[in-house]
């Protein structure tokens, strides 16, 4: 999802909307992206793509790039015309997928911008009810063939499909300030953070943090190894050392990033500093002591398999 900054048109006539489908095509072809619903909004546009070969990145600096760069010729303007980086979620087929191409065709609906479906022109809704070869290029069997196996029957279904209303809590989720990165059950969600979490923890990546282990699954693993209390993991005493305690803080912001006065919230502290320094105490002694990294590891790594 993209939209043009300021609330301003991102189409203004008939020839851009008609560029912008003609990019898609392009698009499509030029990175392998299976492109399986879209609609553009006079403001805004919504896009479902599959992406084999995990290059979303790429294809989207292209078609934000070019459209940009085609529409200020057209217009004669210069500068930026989408507001920023676009919105992305990755999807659970299995749950979501019928239901967020209902979303996706039925925007202009629920806009007011028509008073049927099939009226309105600018989105692939028209191409899942035609069998005419120039929509061979959208990638719509496959959901299609989530609805029935028989092809004679598909466009039929499709047709009773899209007459449902769609669903309040996909709306819900999708209308949130700050929508997630990922959607889908619970066992999905735990798959995706289990397998990609390494790989993307990065502050460069938006949706890392979303990929980490839950705050409660790092301090009930620190507290199942090394069977304490979950009162230990508050207690001070001045010149004794709570390993547990400091663990369980240095894997908060290792494994969460989350800010330091957060994470000494959840301890008792007040003070950044005070966890800087149990954040570096535990540094230095992953440098020194053999058995403390490899118990640490240990409990990492029980954290990390724990998310499935």
């Amino acid at each position: 999802m993209n939209r043009a900054r300021r609330g301003e048109d991102l189409f203004v006539d008939k020839a851009d909307y008609q560029q912008f489908i003609d990019l898609l095509q392009e698009t499509a072809d030029l990175f392998n992206v299976n492109v399986a619903a879209f609609c553009l909004m006079p403001t805004h546009y919504h896009l479902m793509v599959q992406t084999p070969d995990t290059n979303l990145s790429r294809c989207m600096r292209h078609v934000n790039g070019v459209y940009t760069q085609r529409y200020n010729v057209r217009h004669g303007c210069d500068g930026t015309l989408f507001r920023g980086r676009y919105k992305s979620i990755l999807v659970d087929a299995d749950s979501y997928l019928l239901q967020l191409v209902r979303y996706i065709h039925q925007n202009p609906l629920k806009a007011g911008l028509v008073n049927h479906l099939d009226q309105y022109v600018w989105s692939s809704h028209k191409g899942y009810l035609s069998k005419a070869k120039k929509w061979n290029w959208l990638y719509k069997d496959f959901v299609l063939q989530m609805l029935t196996v028989q092809t004679n029957t598909q466009i039929r279904i499709y047709k009773q499909f899209m007459a449902q209303e769609h669903d309040e809590d996909l709306v819900r989720i999708l209308n949130r300030k700050n929508p997630p990165s990922m959607l889908g059950s619970e066992k999905f969600i735990a798959w995706i953070k289990d397998r990609f979490f390494k790989k993307k923890k990065d502050k460069e990546v938006p949706a890392s943090r979303e990929l980490a282990p839950e705050l409660n699954t790092i301090i009930s693993e620190v507290i199942r190894y090394y069977k304490i209390r979950p009162s230990t993991l508050r207690d001070v005493r001045r010149g004794i050392e709570n390993e547990p305690r400091d663990v369980a803080m240095y894997l908060i912001r290792s494994l969460r990033s989350e800010p330091l006065m957060r994470v000494g919230a959840g301890f008792g502290l007040n003070r950044y500093s005070s966890v800087s320094s149990v954040v570096m105490r535990v540094k230095a002694k992953l440098q020194e002591d053999r058995k403390f990294k490899n118990r640490l590891k240990c409990i990492e790594n029980n954290i990390l398999k724990g998310q499935t």
